[in-house]
């Protein structure tokens, strides 16, 4: 049917968006196999490390002091401070209304003891159908790191594989932290040393291959502070060049980078510490352009960095930007990257990810994304009616459906 009015578009456009299920590309979520790592209900939302850091602008309570807490005295702390004594205007907050609104808890009542009850009825595996629901989530990628002991017992042990959990191989602690983490692999049997000689370097890349090999990883995934460059001689350079890309092309897996986080500026207020800083976009441009055979999925967290990696896309087809990182999920910073990345490249990228960390963030995360994409796409479809072209509901669909999954499974199937 066509498109023939302003009118007609905006409501074809968010019946579309309501409709598609994502694929969320970047998450930290598990599925209930690995027990206590998938984090879900109340007082894990309220104690997420952003509501954390939010809560320590007001209140005078010493760090330590509230690590002592258990979660339940972190949440009621929390919520005292950010939702009785200030209204929860922040976006961490506001999607917590969302998640009990959608559940359909009584927001306005702000009766934490009653949500507590509602969550404790729920079981795990069912919980997270609702969520998925809810969220109209397909499926996710999660984030693996099998130098976490916790999570390499469950991938060794106990692993049971859930269709709508799709693993990436996290590589954190291989790359910023060679010397710390060398003697980890050593005693898992790769013969590795300091040196980084070609049997070393050989015996890492049997680590990765084995990794991606057992968890099905469909990429491999780092955090990068703004300082990475490529080429260079350090530990990290070596090993990307020398074991990472060839790994990657070798099994024609995308090699994902997020760059710019500084981790830990305040220690004291743990995962809740980090902040962000202006990556080099030569790094990236190198990579491309030296290893074009190589598929990379990039974002970078500096609102000063999008502008730069959107031309990046334009001139490599081996570059997949995707999302607004953490602290670019803000509605009016989505906004504004998505309607710059709809002009500089079209549809040729994946606007958003949730990178939630609690299972019940994948509800807001793409409840408010998909409000903000549709307002865009709106905004953009709009320009084209008033050059006169004439738009279908199927060509909506198809664009949506690209945006919001089929970019990213397209680009883990092109050959380059």
């Amino acid at each position: 049917m066509p498109i023939l009015d302003t009118g007609c578009l905006r409501s074809t456009v968010e019946k579309v968006i309501r409709e598609t299920e994502v694929t969320d590309v970047h998450t930290h979520l598990y599925p209930p196999s690995f027990g206590d790592l998938l984090l879900w209900g109340v007082d894990d939302l309220i104690t997420y490390h952003y509501l954390v850091a939010e809560t320590f602008r007001w209140i005078e309570t010493p760090y330590e002091a509230y690590w002592d807490l258990t979660t339940q005295e972190r949440a009621d702390l929390i919520w005292r401070t950010l939702f009785n004594e200030n209204s929860p205007i922040a976006e961490s907050c506001r999607g917590i209304l969302t998640v009990l609104q959608k559940l359909g808890l009584d927001v306005a009542a702000r009766d934490l003891p009653a949500y507590r009850d509602y969550f404790a009825k729920l079981a795990p595996a069912d919980y997270v159908d609702t969520v998925f629901r809810l969220g109209g989530v397909k499926d996710v990628v999660m984030t693996n790191d099998p130098f976490d002991e916790t999570e390499r017992k469950v991938w060794l042990e106990s692993y049971r594989p859930d269709p709508r959990f799709k693993a990436a191989l996290r590589l954190d602690p291989l790359l910023n932290g060679w010397d710390e983490n060398r003697q980890q692999l050593a005693s898992w049997g790769y013969s590795v040393e300091a040196t980084m000689s070609p049997a070393c370097l050989k015996e890492v890349r049997r680590f990765l291959r084995e990794w991606v090999e057992r968890m099905e990883a469909v990429y491999l995934a780092v955090s990068l502070p703004p300082t990475f460059m490529m080429p260079e001689e350090s530990a990290r350079g070596v090993l990307v060049r020398e074991c990472v890309l060839p790994v990657c092309a070798e099994l024609d897996r995308p090699f994902a980078m997020m760059i710019g986080v500084k981790k830990l500026v305040n220690p004291r207020l743990g995962l809740a510490g980090d902040a962000v800083g202006k990556g080099a976009i030569e790094a990236v441009e190198h990579l491309c352009s030296e290893y074009p055979r190589n598929k990379f999925l990039v974002t970078m967290l500096s609102r000063e960095n999008q502008h730069e990696l959107c031309v990046a896309a334009r001139k490599f087809r081996n570059l997949m930007i995707f999302g607004c990182w953490w602290f670019l999920n803000n509605p009016s910073l989505v906004e504004e990257i998505t309607r710059m990345r709809l002009e500089l490249l079209g549809l040729s990228f994946l606007p958003q990810h949730s990178d939630a960390r609690v299972l019940d963030q994948l509800i807001y995360k793409w409840e408010h994304s998909r409000r903000v994409i549709g307002e865009v796409l709106c905004e953009e479809y709009a320009d084209l009616l008033s050059a006169g072209w004439r738009l279908e509901e199927d060509e909506i669909r198809r664009d949506v459906g690209k945006l919001l999954g089929g970019n990213f499974r397209d680009f883990l199937e092109r050959q380059l």
